[in-house]
Protein backbone atom coordinates (compact mmCIF):
# COMPACT_ATOMS: atom_id res chain seq x y z
CA UNK A 1 0.00 0.00 0.00
CA UNK A 2 1.61 3.28 -0.54
CA UNK A 3 1.47 5.79 1.70
CA UNK A 4 2.86 9.74 2.58
CA UNK A 5 3.56 10.57 6.03
CA UNK A 6 3.98 13.53 7.02
CA UNK A 7 5.82 14.74 10.17
CA UNK A 8 8.05 17.79 11.64
CA UNK A 9 4.68 20.32 12.12
CA UNK A 10 4.16 22.39 15.26
CA UNK A 11 3.67 25.16 16.77
CA UNK A 12 6.27 27.83 16.63
CA UNK A 13 6.88 31.85 17.29
CA UNK A 14 7.50 33.85 13.81
CA UNK A 15 11.04 33.92 12.69
CA UNK A 16 11.90 30.36 14.37
CA UNK A 17 12.40 27.38 11.68
CA UNK A 18 10.54 24.03 11.24
CA UNK A 19 11.77 21.12 8.66
CA UNK A 20 8.76 18.91 7.61
CA UNK A 21 9.40 15.50 6.60
CA UNK A 22 7.42 13.33 3.93
CA UNK A 23 8.27 9.16 4.28
CA UNK A 24 7.15 7.30 1.36
CA UNK A 25 6.35 4.05 2.18
CA UNK A 26 5.36 1.38 -0.41
CA UNK A 27 6.38 3.38 -3.02
CA UNK A 28 9.84 5.30 -4.03
CA UNK A 29 9.87 8.92 -5.24
CA UNK A 30 9.67 9.32 -9.39
CA UNK A 31 10.88 12.15 -11.24
CA UNK A 32 7.12 13.42 -12.13
CA UNK A 33 5.96 16.66 -10.01
CA UNK A 34 5.65 16.04 -6.37
CA UNK A 35 5.99 18.59 -3.35
CA UNK A 36 4.46 20.36 -0.84
CA UNK A 37 0.81 22.38 -0.41
CA UNK A 38 -0.76 24.15 2.23
CA UNK A 39 -4.24 25.28 3.28
CA UNK A 40 -5.02 27.96 5.68
CA UNK A 41 -8.28 28.00 7.03
CA UNK A 42 -11.35 28.58 5.19
CA UNK A 43 -9.03 28.76 1.89
CA UNK A 44 -8.04 26.32 -0.87
CA UNK A 45 -5.39 24.12 -1.13
CA UNK A 46 -2.17 26.26 -2.73
CA UNK A 47 1.17 24.64 -4.41
CA UNK A 48 3.93 25.63 -1.83
CA UNK A 49 7.29 24.41 -3.40
CA UNK A 50 7.52 21.32 -5.94
CA UNK A 51 9.90 19.50 -8.06
CA UNK A 52 9.83 18.17 -11.10
CA UNK A 53 12.49 15.91 -12.77
CA UNK A 54 15.98 16.49 -11.56
CA UNK A 55 15.66 19.82 -11.06
CA UNK A 56 15.62 22.57 -8.45
CA UNK A 57 12.72 23.56 -6.42
CA UNK A 58 10.48 26.36 -7.79
CA UNK A 59 8.33 28.34 -4.92
CA UNK A 60 5.34 30.23 -4.51
CA UNK A 61 6.55 34.23 -3.96
CA UNK A 62 5.44 34.34 -0.49
CA UNK A 63 8.08 31.48 0.28
CA UNK A 64 10.75 32.22 -1.57
CA UNK A 65 14.42 32.29 -0.22
CA UNK A 66 12.81 31.48 3.04
CA UNK A 67 11.31 27.66 2.38
CA UNK A 68 13.69 24.98 0.54
CA UNK A 69 12.29 21.95 -0.97
CA UNK A 70 14.71 18.79 -0.73
CA UNK A 71 14.61 14.76 -1.23
CA UNK A 72 16.84 12.05 -0.08
CA UNK A 73 15.81 9.34 -2.32
CA UNK A 74 17.97 6.88 -0.02
CA UNK A 75 15.33 7.32 2.22
CA UNK A 76 12.48 8.12 0.30
CA UNK A 77 11.64 11.46 1.96
CA UNK A 78 10.91 14.34 0.65
CA UNK A 79 12.35 17.70 2.98
CA UNK A 80 10.79 21.28 3.48
CA UNK A 81 12.86 23.43 5.10
CA UNK A 82 11.33 26.24 6.70
CA UNK A 83 13.11 29.59 8.04
CA UNK A 84 12.11 33.06 9.10
CA UNK A 85 8.36 31.33 8.93
CA UNK A 86 5.71 34.07 9.42
CA UNK A 87 2.13 33.69 10.92
CA UNK A 88 0.40 33.89 7.26
CA UNK A 89 2.36 30.48 6.65
CA UNK A 90 0.42 29.02 9.46
CA UNK A 91 -1.86 26.01 7.97
CA UNK A 92 -2.35 22.18 7.14
CA UNK A 93 0.59 21.27 4.91
CA UNK A 94 0.53 18.37 2.49
CA UNK A 95 3.10 16.41 0.73
CA UNK A 96 2.00 14.57 -2.83
CA UNK A 97 3.77 12.82 -5.48
CA UNK A 98 2.86 11.11 -8.93
CA UNK A 99 1.46 14.45 -9.84
CA UNK A 100 2.45 14.10 -13.43
CA UNK A 101 3.97 17.18 -14.66
CA UNK A 102 3.29 20.72 -12.81
CA UNK A 103 3.77 24.32 -12.66
CA UNK A 104 3.62 26.60 -9.54
CA UNK A 105 2.52 30.04 -10.14
CA UNK A 106 3.80 33.00 -7.68
CA UNK A 107 0.35 33.05 -5.82
CA UNK A 108 0.76 29.02 -5.33
CA UNK A 109 -1.73 28.01 -7.97
CA UNK A 110 -0.48 25.02 -9.36
CA UNK A 111 -1.46 23.91 -12.69
CA UNK A 112 -0.67 19.87 -13.41
CA UNK A 113 -1.66 17.21 -15.72
CA UNK A 114 -5.17 16.75 -15.86
CA UNK A 115 -6.53 13.16 -14.55
CA UNK A 116 -4.12 12.41 -12.60
CA UNK A 117 -4.87 12.40 -8.85
CA UNK A 118 -1.63 11.81 -7.38
CA UNK A 119 -0.62 10.83 -4.13
CA UNK A 120 -1.21 12.82 -0.81
CA UNK A 121 -0.50 12.08 2.71
CA UNK A 122 -2.84 13.17 4.93
CA UNK A 123 -1.22 16.66 6.39
CA UNK A 124 0.47 17.89 9.14
CA UNK A 125 -0.63 21.53 10.97
CA UNK A 126 2.07 24.38 11.13
CA UNK A 127 0.81 27.27 13.50
CA UNK A 128 3.31 30.41 13.77
CA UNK A 129 2.54 32.94 16.10
CA UNK A 130 3.22 36.46 16.07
Amino acid sequence: QVQLVESGGGSVQSGESLRLSCAASGYTFTKTCRGWFRQAPGEERKGVALIEGDGSGTYADSVKDRFTISEDHTKSTLYLQMNNLKPEDTGTYYCAAELGSCLIKGDGTVYRSTGIRGVWGQGTQVTVGS
